[in-house]
């Protein structure tokens, strides 16, 4: 298998896109860190699926909207399994409003979960993959950090953030052996997006070329790919899952 060996921690991974991507690491080979904020049963649901595929795989707890849980994240899967060699940043949060309403802590919080964890996870992930000289960095943007959305001001910003992050971080891991890719999911069934009204999910449909939604899975194949290492060759690029949305 293609990530034989290879220890890959997915933030986030308890559902949705992450427990996708958690199930195709395990699928390569990989060994699975899980990491969720609150929701252990389904943290727990997410490590016995990739057990079933014959991956080895543990649950980590933390919420990554803080940088000394990043940093103790990391250090917790260092400590586990020796190493670190995939790190996808999954976890996000919205906290949908109208910019002239939005409240200071609804934006803080996606600010600090969607972008600043991921900045803080990346962080103390390269002090290990330096040493190795080698790592596989895999963050979740949106189609909405690339075209912007109506009633999403805070989480538009967090994601087109995470796309400036992954371009300029590349360039400054790129000699370590470490790359640094985006995937930008567009509209994917997940939990997130079943809450949406029925109106807006149709306006959404009307802007997708192939006119549906994608799936968890898409998004993780995507993923999966930049984390491989035939990928070596490939960094500082936002991968669009969208069905064409962002053309």
């Amino acid at each position: 298998m293609s990530m034989e060996g290879s220890v890959a921690l997915v933030t986030g991974g308890s559902r949705g896109i992450g427990r996708a991507v958690c199930l195709e690491l395990a699928r390569r080979g990989a060994v699975l860190a899980v990491n969720y904020a609150g929701g252990e049963d389904a943290a727990r649901e997410t490590a016995e699926a990739c057990r079933a595929l014959g991956a080895h795989a543990e649950i980590f707890q933390a919420d990554v909207s803080g940088p000394e849980a990043c940093e103790a994240l990391i250090n917790a899967v260092k400590e586990r399994f020796g190493k670190l060699d995939i790190l996808v940043n999954n976890a996000g949060v919205t906290r949908d409003g109208l910019l002239m309403t939005a409240k200071a802590e609804d934006v803080d919080k996606v600010l600090d979960t969607n972008l600043k964890g991921t900045y803080f996870c990346m962080k103390a992930a390269v002090r290990l993959m330096s040493r190795q000289r080698y790592g596989r960095i895999v963050n979740l943007s949106s189609v909405v950090g690339l075209r912007g959305n109506p009633g999403q001001t805070a989480y538009a910003a967090s994601k087109a953030g995470v796309i400036g992050l992954t371009k300029a971080a590349a360039k400054e891991l790129a000699a370590r052996g470490i790359t640094v890719n985006a995937v930008a999911p567009g509209f994917i069934e997940t939990d997130m997006t079943a809450v949406l009204p029925e109106k807006a999910k149709n306006a959404m449909l009307t802007s997708i070329p192939m006119a549906r939604p994608g799936a968890p899975e898409d998004v993780a194949l995507a993923a999966a790919f930049l984390a491989e290492r035939a990928s070596g060759y490939i960094t500082g690029q936002v991968l669009c899952v969208d069905g064409g949305m962002a053309v």
